[in-house]
């Protein structure tokens, strides 16, 4: 049987919470405190999201699936909102605008295969 450790996506959605973790560290105490800890926050959030979609069965499985492409939506916007502010550089921004890309898709994969 496979643990959710063997999702592909499992192990995208830790290596962004990773990258999140080590590209907040430098932002500036203006966006460090607010957006960056709400990107961390969002990030763990869709994270565990995953995990509980590996263990749940039917509707609660699409809702968590539901629920966690709504947080890597908000995570895109976070860090949408730090490239902007200069928060990030572009060659960072892009290796982990990459990311978030594969885990969207993987997600709505997973959703389109339920129904």
């Amino acid at each position: 049987m496979r643990t959710y450790s063997d999702l592909p996506v499992y192990k995208a959605s830790y290596d962004l919470l990773l990258l999140v973790y080590e590209y907040s560290n430098p932002l500036s105490r203006d966006y460090k405190y607010t957006i960056g800890e709400r990107l961390k926050s969002e990030t763990l959030d869709m994270m565990l999201l995953v995990f509980k979609s590996s263990t749940a069965d039917g509707k609660n499985k699409k809702l968590c699936i539901l629920l966690a492409i709504d947080k890597i939506e908000l995570v895109r916007l976070l860090l949408r909102v730090l490239k902007d502010l200069k928060q990030l550089s572009l060659k960072r921004y892009a290796q982990i605008s990459i990311l978030t890309e594969n885990i969207s898709k993987q997600l709505t994969g997973w959703k389109k295969s339920l129904k």
